[in-house]
């Protein structure tokens, strides 16, 4: 189950059963002009600290900032995924609009959830105005090929206090 999280939905163990895994073996690097795919080995997970941080302030100022966060829930009210698109409209012609999060829980990738949280995304983004999803995403090879598959391309025009925070980051768009 797909749902939109309000303010009363967010508590310090709302994460607790996600599972932030992952295993990268390789990473997109942009050297001399290009983007290459270098063997870069390392592992992603999420202390407890991490998840109550990101589901209590972090999901907060989305919410109260007009954002909007989407949680995907399994059989056992357990959230398994989730997205978070900022409301705050950027670009020479205030065409974009930032997915900030989008994460799939280790044990739920690869089932189309992600899929759906993106269109979701840029649905909601579309409807309130905004012409192209901005997202500075992991360079691993795994979230470059789900983010190639739902249609993003390098940006046109690159944000750059967000590359500034995340300098490894690569910076994509999707047009709507």
């Amino acid at each position: 189950m797909i749902k939109e999280l309000t303010l009363d939905d967010l508590s310090p163990d709302l994460l607790q059963h996600f599972n932030r895994y992952q295993e990268v073996k390789r990473c997109w690097r942009f050297e001399d002009g290009e983007w290459v795919l270098k063997d870069i080995s390392y592992t992603h997970q999420w202390d407890e600290n991490t998840k109550k941080n990101i589901a209590t302030e972090g999901f907060t100022d989305y919410i109260n900032s007009g954002g909007f966060v989407w949680g995907v829930f399994n059989d056992n009210n357990q959230l398994i995924a989730f997205a978070a698109l900022m409301s705050d409209f950027f670009g020479s012609e205030n065409q974009y609009i930032q997915l900030s999060l989008l994460h799939v829980s280790c044990g739920y990738r690869n089932q189309g959830i992600g899929r759906q949280l993106f269109k979701l995304c840029a649905e909601k983004a579309k409807s309130i105005g905004a012409k192209k999803l901005y997202i500075s995403t992991n360079p691993s090879e795994e979230s470059q090929i789900f983010y190639k598959n739902v249609g993003c391309v390098d940006a046109e025009e690159i944000n750059q206090k967000l590359a500034e925070n995340e300098p490894l980051d690569r910076q994509l768009e999707f047009v709507l």
